[in-house]
């Protein structure tokens, strides 16, 4: 005796198929809609990073109070105007710019204690210019 499934049966099968589709394509879309939603609206890139600004240092012994820059400022890359590209010895496409919280004025200090002595820049005015490293 064979079984002949009737054209009922065959289609309600193929109708449970796509509803068990359409449930898991909904679940699915409804946590990424969930994950989008949860994440936080802020600025990654300068997360943690204040802007460019006269602080104390408190990192340093001694009786006076010792100002330093710290912060941030802008950074952007571009493509390469192809100009500069055809003189680079190795060419790059992208090319980046950006400068750092640097000390407009500042003065020496001598910072003693009892295991060093040495002389630090006081700054007493910062500003965003070109990044160079700093000297104590």
């Amino acid at each position: 005796m064979k079984k002949e499934l009737s054209h009922n049966m065959v289609t309600y099968a193929s109708t449970m198929h796509s509803v068990k589709s359409a449930g898991l394509s909904l679940l699915l879309m409804s946590f990424l809609l969930y994950v989008a939603d949860s994440y936080p609206n802020i600025d990654l890139p300068n997360m943690g990073c204040d802007e460019c600004a006269l602080r104390r240092n408190n990192n340093l012994p001694g009786d006076q109070p010792i100002y330093q820059c710290m912060g941030c400022c802008f950074s952007r890359a571009y493509p390469t105007p192809l100009r500069s590209l055809k003189n680079m010895r190795t060419p790059k496409n992208i090319t980046s710019e950006a400068t750092c919280c640097v000390a407009r004025n500042s003065y020496e200090v001598d910072v003693k204690s009892d295991v060093i002595n040495i002389k630090v820049l006081n700054h007493t005015a910062c500003h965003c210019s070109t990044c160079y490293h700093h000297k104590i």
